[in-house]
């Protein structure tokens, strides 16, 4: 079967490879020049199952209202009146915010991320891929009591889901990363998460994509994709601004410009764009720069080392399509990274980037089939695309194939917002 993968980021690049393993006779599409030039070309790093705890939450809305008033705040909802995708977006995050919807979410994201990180140790020793991966875990530091507490409940739910878990003191907390002693703000403890593994996103797709393209997958770079054509309920092509592209079966791996493209189809998709940023700096200690990812909690930013520099990302703005890079937004993310590792690495060499996130209202991506009988979806990973990639692009692979996917795909499909 000819499958036509749209989009060549870490999920479709997945995707791809996944699909080609089985047989299929594979073309990625993207309108970059390359692989990972957008969502996947300067994240956080982590393959973090720990993360999956989702936005939607009973206390988010108070305090999403209360960020709307700060620019730099870590949530940055701005209500734009001639928008009305946000607002409908808005309304649906809403109603998963209460404690039924959020189990629900978060069993759900759990699952496939923890499928994920399987199938990623799978192919990394198949193939033997390098990334500037490392093994060693996560690590989660809180400044304060009352972070830590909420930290350490966050630590025990994802125990009793079997994740493994490590509450640390101030003390252990040293112990496991010396380099924060050096830190410039108290620190009062922290979770180990040691399952949990890092990584260079934009390396390993450009890793895995020269292997699919060994195994005969062809990319199609610099194409912009106008429309998909259809026959009753079926696509027929993919109409390009370098002709008519025709296959068997399509999957849409293209973030936020999903619902632009499946707009005309007559299929609604809640899919917003989540802008983060980060921050790459070259590192010029060794010892003071961190062993291990970590998270600051208190100030929702990841930082990880990524061989010889140091990456940290953080916050999301969910303000449209506007791929601008503000300044104070970014600010932030360098002040925290300084404040915990304040000789690691030469912090007025800095390589800012940001990229637009593909947000669903309840956190959970969007994996499987349509109404049209060979479109299928494979988007709306938001902060998590790196850590699912392999697991998402393996499952759909195998359900185009005809094959049961390993993880039970309940739950993660279109379908599921279709009330």
């Amino acid at each position: 079967m000819k499958v036509a993968v749209l989009g060549a980021g870490v999920i479709g690049v997945s995707t791809a490879h996944a699909l080609s393993m089985l047989g299929h006779e594979v073309v990625v599409i993207d309108r970059q020049h390359a692989v990972a030039e957008e969502t996947s070309f300067a994240n956080g790093g982590q393959i973090s199952a720990a993360h999956t705890t989702p936005w939607a939450a009973p206390h988010v809305p108070f305090q999403a209202f209360k960020w709307m008033f700060q620019a730099d705040a870590p949530l940055l909802f701005k209500p734009l009146r001639w928008d009305p995708s946000l607002w409908r977006w808005g309304l649906r995050f809403l109603a998963n915010c209460t404690s039924r919807h959020a189990a629900l979410n978060f069993e759900k994201a759990l699952r496939i991320a923890t499928y994920s990180r399987g199938v990623l140790q799978a192919w990394r020793q198949h193939h033997g891929l390098q990334y500037n991966q490392t093994t060693g875990g996560l690590l989660y530091v809180y400044r304060d009591q009352s972070a830590a507490a909420a930290g350490y409940a966050t630590a025990q739910k994802l125990t009793d889901h079997g994740l493994s878990q490590t509450i640390l003191d101030r003390d252990a907390l040293l112990a496991e990363e010396p380099a924060l002693a050096h830190a410039e703000v108290p620190l009062v403890g922290g979770v180990l998460s040691p399952d949990d593994e890092t990584g260079d996103a934009r390396q390993f797709t450009e890793t895995l994509a020269k292997i699919a393209q060994d195994a005969n997958v062809t990319f199609q770079f610099s194409t912009s994709i106008k429309a998909l054509t259809t026959r009753n309920r079926e696509i027929t092509g993919i109409a390009t601004d370098h002709g008519t592209i025709e296959a068997d079966a399509y999957v849409l791996c293209l973030a936020s410009e999903t619902p632009r493209l499946l707009k005309p189809l007559g299929l609604a998709i809640p899919i917003y764009p989540a802008k983060g940023y980060s921050m790459t700096s070259p590192i010029t200690t060794s010892d003071a720069a961190p062993s291990r990812s970590i998270t600051d909690e208190s100030k929702f930013v990841v930082i990880t080392r990524l061989g010889n520099q140091l990456r940290a990302a953080g916050t999301a703005e969910l303000a449209g399509w506007n791929t601008a890079l503000d300044p104070v937004r970014l600010a932030p993310i360098v002040s925290a990274t300084q404040s915990l590792f304040p000789n690691a690495a030469n912090y007025s060499v800095i390589e800012p980037w940001c990229g637009l996130r593909p947000a669903t209202p309840d956190s959970v991506p969007i994996i499987g089939g349509t109404p049209y009988d060979n479109l299928f979806l494979n988007t709306g990973h938001g902060t998590l695309g790196w850590t699912m990639a392999c697991g998402s692009g393996q499952a759909l692979a195998d359900l185009i194939s005809g094959r049961t996917p390993e993880i039970d795909l309940d739950g993660l499909g279109l379908d599921r917002f279709s009330h």
